[in-house]
C-alpha cells in the first residue's frame, strides 16, 4: 500500500528549499503538497525557458515595451514565477551572469507593474483612507523594486518608535490619554496641553535618543526620499521626515496636517477650533529642523520671503505624493552618472500614474525614450495622446514623430551584426579580445572589452569632439567597446589600453548582457556575443595564460 501521508510529509519538507514560498501557506491549511511541488517545478522550468528566450531575442536591443507581454500571460502562478527569478538572482558564484541579468529585468518589470496597480487602487480610495505612510512606501517600492520593502515592516519600525514615545510619556504623565487606547479605537487627544506633551515626547525620542536629523550635508541624495532608507539612516529631507513625524503623532492621538510650504515642507498643529481657516490658529512644525515649532512669521524667515495664505493650508495625501515624486523627478534630471536615467524614468511613471493627462510630463517622457533610443512605438503612442490633449503642441509633437518614424525605418533596414573573425587580414592589428580586463593608460579606470573594430567607426563629429586625431595613431587603429567600472560604456583606442595585471569583477549593470561567467582573470562571452566573435575565446585563453605566467615569473 502507498503511504500517501508519508509522501505528502516528505514533499512538505522538500518544499522548504523554497522558503520564501512558505508565507503563502497556513499551518492549519490542508495543502496538496504533491500538486504544489509539481506546480513550483513547472514554473521553474517555464521561467528558465523565458529567460533563455530573452537572451536570444533582445541581445542587440533594449527590451521593448511589449517585450514582457508573453510574461503577463504565463499560466503558472505569479508567486512561483517570481520565486524562481529570485532563486536565479541569489545563485552564488560568478556564473550564470546572463541569466541573472534577464531575471533581474523581468523581476523589476513584474514588481513595478504590481506596485502601479496598488498605487492606482490607493488613489481610488476616499481621502480619509489614504495613509500618508502607505503612499510613501509605494513610491519607495516602485523606485526600489528589487529591495525587500513592505508596508508591514515599515509600519513595525514606526510602531517601535511610537512605543518609545509612550515610554517617555509614561515617565512624564502616567495618566496621559495616549497610553491606554481601547482596542481598535481611533485615538484622539483633544486637549492642547496633552498634545504638547506628545510632541515633546516625540522630539525627545526622534531627535535626542534616536538622533534623527535633516540631511543638510547630502540634501540631494535620492535615499533621503525613500522612507525605508530614512528609517535605516535616520535622516531625510523635510517631506520624508514630515511623513514619519505626522504618522507617529497621529498614532498617539495628535492630528497634525501636512502643509505644502514652498521650498520646505511643513506640518501644522491646530491651536484653535478644529478645521479653522485662519492660518494664525496654527503652529507650524519643521520635522527637518528637529521638530521646531514656528509661527507664520518664522515660516517666512525659514525660506527668506513672504508667501500668501494659500501656502499655509492643509494638502491631501495625493498632493503629498505629488511633491515627493516631483522631488525625485528633479533629482532624476540632475543625475548625470546613470546612463539609463532609471530614476527619471521611474518618477515619470509614478507622476503619470497620478496625473495621466499632464501634457508637459508626457512630452518629457516621450523625449526621454527618444533620447535613449528605446521604445519608439510607445513614443508614438504618447505623442498621439499629447496631440489629442493639447493640439497647440503640434510643433514639438511633429518634430518627435518625424524623427521617431525615421528611427523605426532605420531599425527595419538594419542588417544582422557583422561576424568578426580575427583571422581576417583586415583584423590583423587587433591586439586584445572580448572578455579581457583592461586598464586605461590615461584615466586609470578598469574595464572589460565587449566589442572591437579594426579602426574607429564613429562619425567625424565624435572624432573631433574626442580629439582622436591628437593620438599618435589617430582613428586608424583598433577601437574597443568597453564596460567601465563606473557603470559607463566607452569606446577606447587600442593605444590607450593595457592589460590589468590585477583583474577583478567589473560592477557594470550590463555585464550579464554580454558575459556568462567571470573566471577570476577574465570574462567568458555568452552564446550571443560568441557568435559575433567566434575566434576570440581561443585567442583570449592563450593571452591570459601568457600574461599571468609572466606575472608569476
Amino acid at each position: 500500500m502507498i503511504n500517501w501521508q508519508g509522501i505528502h510529509q516528505t514533499l512538505r519538507i522538500s518544499f522548504r528549499m523554497w522558503p520564501s514560498l512558505l508565507k503563502y501557506y497556513s499551518q492549519t491549511d490542508s495543502v496538496n503538497w504533491l500538486k504544489e511541488y509539481k506546480a513550483r517545478h513547472s514554473a521553474g522550468l517555464e521561467t528558465q525557458r523565458t529567460i533563455a528566450s530573452f537572451s536570444k531575442r533582445f541581445f542587440s536591443e533594449h527590451v521593448p515595451c511589449d517585450g514582457f507581454s508573453d510574461i503577463e500571460i504565463l499560466e503558472c502562478p505569479g508567486h512561483f514565477f517570481e520565486d524562481e527569478l529570485m532563486s536565479i538572482l541569489n545563485m552564488e558564484g560568478r556564473k550564470w551572469l546572463t541569466w541573472k541579468y534577464y531575471a533581474k529585468k523581468i523581476l523589476y518589470f513584474l514588481r513595478q507593474q504590481n506596485i502601479l496597480k496598488k498605487l492606482k487602487a490607493y488613489l481610488e480610495r476616499p481621502a480619509d483612507q489614504q495613509s500618508f505612510l502607505e503612499g510613501a512606501v509605494l513610491i519607495d517600492q516602485y523606485c526600489n523594486p528589487l529591495s525587500d520593502i513592505s508596508l508591514t515592516s515599515v509600519q513595525a519600525q514606526v510602531d517601535d518608535i511610537t512605543d518609545k514615545v509612550r515610554k517617555v510619556l509614561r515617565t512624564k504623565n502616567p495618566r496621559h490619554p495616549s497610553l491606554a487606547p481601547e482596542a481598535g479605537e481611533v485615538l484622539i487627544v483633544p486637549e492642547v496641553e496633552f498634545q504638547r506633551q506628545v510632541l515633546d515626547g516625540m522630539n525627545c525620542v526622534l531627535y535626542e535618543q534616536l538622533k534623527y536629523k535633516g540631511n543638510e550635508m547630502d540634501y540631494y541624495n535620492c535615499l533621503n526620499s525613500y522612507i525605508h532608507q530614512v528609517l535605516i539612516r535616520r535622516t531625510g529631507i523635510p517631506i520624508s521626515l514630515s511623513v514619519l513625524y505626522l504618522t507617529i503623532a497621529r498614532q498617539l492621538g495628535v492630528r497634525l496636517e501636512p502643509v505644502n510650504f514652498p521650498s520646505h515642507f511643513l506640518l501644522r498643529w491646530c491651536q484653535g477650533t478644529e478645521g479653522s481657516t485662519d492660518i494664525f490658529d496654527y503652529i507650524y512644525i519643521d520635522a527637518f529642523g528637529k521638530g521646531k515649532q514656528l509661527t507664520v512669521k518664522e515660516c517666512e524667515y525659514l525660506i527668506g520671503h513672504h508667501v500668501t495664505e494659500e501656502f499655509y493650508g492643509m494638502v491631501t495625501s495625493k498632493e503629498v505624493l505629488q511633491r515627493m515624486v516631483g522631488n525625485l523627478l528633479n533629482l532624476g534630471k540632475r543625475e548625470s552618472t546613470d546612463p539609463s536615467y532609471q530614476l527619471l524614468r521611474d518618477s515619470l511613471d509614478l507622476y503619470l500614474t497620478m496625473f495621466p493627462d499632464n501634457v508637459q510630463h508626457l512630452i518629457h517622457q516621450a523625449r526621454l525614450y527618444f533620447h535613449l533610443g528605446i521604445w519608439p512605438e510607445k513614443v508614438l503612442d504618447i505623442l498621439q495622446h499629447v496631440q489629442v490633449l493639447d493640439p497647440s503642441q503640434h510643433g514639438a509633437v511633429g518634430y518627435l514623430v518625424q524623427h521617431t518614424l525615421e528611427h523605426i525605418e532605420r531599425r527595419k533596414e538594419e542588417v544582422e551584426p557583422e561576424v568578426k573573425h580575427r583571422s581576417d587580414e583586415k583584423h590583423k592589428d587587433i591586439c586584445f579580445s572580448i572578455g579581457l580586463i583592461m586598464k586605461h593608460k590615461r584615466y586609470g579606470f578598469s574595464c572589460v572589452i565587449y566589442g572591437w573594430d579594426p579602426t574607429c567607426m564613429m562619425g567625424q563629429e565624435w572624432i573631433r569632439n574626442m580629439n582622436v586625431r591628437s593620438l599618435p595613431h589617430g582613428p586608424h587603429q583598433p577601437f574597443y567597446n568597453v564596460l567601465v567600472e563606473d557603470g559607463s560604456c566607452r569606446y577606447a583606442a587600442q593605444e590607450n589600453l593595457e592589460y590589468n595585471l590585477e583583474p577583478h569583477e567589473i560592477p557594470h549593470p550590463d555585464i550579464g548582457r554580454y558575459f556568462s561567467e567571470f573566471t577570476g582573470t577574465h570574462y567568458l562571452a555568452n552564446a550571443e556575443l560568441e557568435i559575433r566573435y567566434p575566434e576570440d575565446l581561443e585567442f583570449m585563453c592563450a593571452t591570459v595564460q601568457k600574461i599571468y605566467k609572466t606575472v608569476k615569473e
